[in-house]
């Protein structure tokens, strides 16, 4: 989550307990949703309220294609191997997908 802050053109992040206190109260009163390119440091947050997880993994080919038509965003993953690793760790149901064709 970003806080907007007029004097400058780049958002700002919101402190880590500020982000954790205002998702803890959206996850309170919403019974779905869904979370897309977000901080690894808040999916690590979120992932014991979920039910499923999906891992968008299309392959260094199409990853590059798919970047091009966006800027990096480093300061969300300290590494693509800490995004890797969270998607690794979580125990509950999980899809990978490594192509951008829909799934069947």
């Amino acid at each position: 989550m970003l806080e907007n802050v007029e004097s400058s053109k780049t958002p700002t992040r919101l402190p880590l307990p500020a982000n954790k206190k205002l998702i803890a109260r959206f996850m309170a009163d919403n019974t779905a949703w869904v979370i897309e390119r977000c901080y690894s440091s808040l999916l690590g947050y979120v992932m014991p309220h979920t039910s499923e997880i999906i891992f968008l993994n299309p392959g260094v080919e199409t990853c590059i294609a798919n970047s091009n038509n966006r800027p990096w965003e480093p300061h969300k993953y300290e590494s693509p191997a800490a995004h890797r690793r969270l998607f690794d760790a979580y125990n509950g149901t999980k899809s990978e997908y490594s192509s951008n064709a829909r799934p069947d």
